[in-house]
């Protein structure tokens, strides 16, 4: 990374707010702080990381890239 306050030093916060935004943020109202807490939580937990493609890790994503370089666990 960058020195602090540089502009890379916010460049992966900054596209992933950007995508929020776009899609989920702008797509709909809520009537409550809760709601849309909860909307964010599921929009992260439930698609961005589990199936969003990102270019950063070779067009995979994050659960594909992890699989691929965690060695699976044995079982004991």
């Amino acid at each position: 990374m960058g020195r602090v306050a540089s502009s890379v030093d916010n460049a992966l916060i900054e596209s992933f707010w950007s995508t929020m935004q776009r899609e989920l943020l702008d797509r709909s109202n809520w009537a409550s702080r809760a709601q849309l807490s909860s909307a964010m939580f599921e929009w992260i937990e439930g698609f961005y990381y589990p199936t969003r493609r990102h270019t950063a890790l070779g067009n995979l994503s994050p659960v594909e890239f992890e699989r691929l370089h965690i060695p699976a666990t044995t079982a004991a």
